[in-house]
């Protein structure tokens, strides 16, 4: 795939927004940079509290840092809270204690960017209409023209939105069902059956039917299926637990990953509240894989709203509050990415 080229401030801003898929709110995000080539996006939001910047600071280099090639980064501060002529920008304390903890670790802030409500200028120039330029310039930037070609959006926030479910009795019944066919094989059987279903969805372009779609989620029922066929997704001959936590030598699939999240959310429509928590769980822990923190602890938090006892997705939202990052995305040959950016 050909290379593009971030060339302007509006640029780095489109390319921010169809990264994350979404436009930032009350966010730091940085962009690490190894030479003239684009690493890794993070989000964050900024500290709520004065006199956290350090420790703050600290936690958004040990992120920064899991790119090891980078050696530079820009930045974004997004907020509502206005500049004011001849004040430090807002958050500029959190901004120097980061420009003092990523030089102990032999990186440096290249650039950045004060994005507010309706404009957005350089964060290092003075307040003043003269630097500022309209937030909606993003949308005529050769950046994101080629992502919308591409079939790429940018949502106005990262609130997720769950399709409308249909005919919850008839589906709970029909899950039922499978769960008690499911019970009456070996569980060797009903595991390689449950694969091989899977599978085939996997590899087929095409949504499958409501009945396969109701084995499916009658499958995810069983831990020991459900952590199985979660570690199918990724198409990767390597240990299931290595998989699971995205610490694999190879390269997941990404477009079979992201192809993995459309069926579960088709085969979400095609279920019930009770049967609801272990689907919403494998596409929060999919969100996980990809670097979507803050998407997975919602589809996370959605899975316990239908059943709080949900053991896996408790886990998961613990695991990924205290901070653990997927693996994969450690390094630049592994991370989800959409596009190749110089």
């Amino acid at each position: 795939m050909e290379k593009l080229t971030i060339k302007t401030p509006p640029d780095v801003l489109s390319f921010i927004g169809h990264t994350l898929g979404f436009w930032p709110k009350e966010s730091l995000v940085c962009i690490t940079l190894n030479e003239n080539s684009v690493g890794a996006t993070l989000r964050i939001d900024l500290p709520r509290q004065p006199g956290q910047e350090l420790p703050y600071a600290r936690t958004v280099a040990h992120y920064l840092t899991s790119d090891t090639t980078a050696t530079s980064l820009l930045f974004a501060i997004y907020t509502s809270e206005p500049c004011q002529s001849g004040q430090p920008k807002p958050h500029a304390a959190t901004i120097a204690a980061l420009t003092g903890v990523l030089a102990e670790q032999g990186i440096t802030i290249r650039d950045g960017l004060f994005v507010g409500d309706d404009t957005f200028s350089p964060y290092d120039g003075e307040p003043g209409h003269e630097l500022a330029l309209p937030v909606s310039s993003t949308q005529t930037s050769a950046i994101n023209a080629e992502f919308i070609y591409r079939g790429s959006a940018v949502q106005p926030t990262d609130q997720v939105t769950l399709p409308a479910t249909i005919e919850a009795l008839a589906n709970a019944a029909a899950v039922e069902h499978h769960m008690d066919t499911i019970r009456s094989v070996p569980a060797t059987t009903a595991t390689r059956q449950a694969r091989k279903l899977w599978a085939g969805m996997l590899d087929t372009a095409s949504f499958p039917s409501d009945d396969d779609s109701h084995a499916l989620v009658a499958n995810l029922q069983f831990p020991a299926i459900r952590d199985r066929l979660i570690a199918d997704i990724p198409d990767l001959e390597e240990p299931m637990q290595h998989i699971l936590f995205a610490q694999t030598d190879g390269a997941p699939k990404w477009s079979r990953i992201e192809w993995a999240q459309q069926l579960l959310l088709h085969a979400y429509t095609r279920t019930s509240p009770q049967h609801a928590a272990p689907v919403l769980t494998t596409i929060g822990y999919i969100n996980w894989w990809e670097g979507r923190g803050s998407k997975a602890h919602q589809f996370l938090q959605l899975a316990l709203d239908t059943d709080p006892a949900y053991r896996l997705a408790r886990l998961s939202d613990q695991m990924i509050g205290s901070g653990l990052v997927a693996g994969w995305n450690m390094n630049k040959n592994t991370a989800y990415k959409a596009l190749p950016f110089e």
